[in-house]
């Protein structure tokens, strides 16, 4: 399918980043993953899709993988507009789920401590999956589906196919002792079918509205899925 740009007004994506900047008890400084925002982003700006950027704390979130040789991420950090966005995100409790077609999780280490433990990304996650929303995430980004219920009180991820941060990948960056949990597991427990790829191989999973992505390489992918959805919405 070809994408086109947007022809009239749209609902944004609301992309949601972690406000959490330790790794556990290491002190290592963790945040957001920047790819993992500004490639789905282009992915989506691409076809004139409107975006708005909260947080689990608002302000500005810790950022991580600051890596300026990637085009993709310098254009972005680089930007004037862009960077105001985010050093002023929305707090995620303050937001009205109505204004968004999608919501769209970030991954970063740190979406593993805070993502999980939000009730605002209960509800909000929930009010816009029920609302015939698109719901995406990208590597660590899956944690925040870990406790999201329906108002069924189903686990929003029961019987669904996904991708995630493999938990070999976790003990390939050592730190399956360091995070609370592990991820790919702890979504296969919840009853998702979770489908890994090898590490660090692009791996984008699509099943009905739900878009999800293994690792930072999937980051564009889950953009370019998450842009064909609602598209096709519009």
């Amino acid at each position: 399918m070809t994408s086109t740009a947007v022809s009239g007004p749209v609902r944004p994506v609301l992309m949601v980043l972690t406000s959490h900047g330790t790794k556990g008890t290491t002190g290592e400084p963790t945040g957001f993953y920047l790819g993992e925002l500004t490639h789905p982003l282009a992915e989506l700006e691409a076809a004139g899709i409107p975006f708005e950027l909260a947080s689990i704390q608002g302000g500005e979130p810790p950022v991580d993988g600051l890596d300026l040789d990637d085009a993709v991420n310098a254009r972005y950090w680089n930007d004037g507009a862009f960077r105001q966005a985010l050093r002023h995100t929305r707090r995620l409790d303050d937001v009205d789920s109505s204004k968004y077609a999608a919501i769209f999780f970030a991954g970063g280490h740190g979406a593993m401590w805070d993502f999980p433990a939000s009730h605002a990304v209960a509800r909000v996650t929930r009010e816009i999956h029920e609302a015939g929303g698109v719901v995406g995430a990208v590597c660590h980004g899956p944690a925040a589906l870990v406790n999201v219920t329906l108002d069924n009180g189903a686990y929003l991820v029961a019987g669904k196919n996904l991708s995630a941060f493999t938990d070999d990948e976790e003990r390939a960056v050592q730190l399956d002792k360091v995070v609370p949990f592990l991820l790919a597991s702890t979504l296969t427990q919840r009853g998702a079918h979770h489908h890994p790829a090898p590490d660090w191989t692009a791996k984008v999973v699509v099943d009905g509205r739900l878009v999800t992505g293994q690792n930072p390489q999937s980051a564009a992918g889950v953009g370019a899925a998450m842009r064909e959805l609602l598209l096709r919405q519009d």
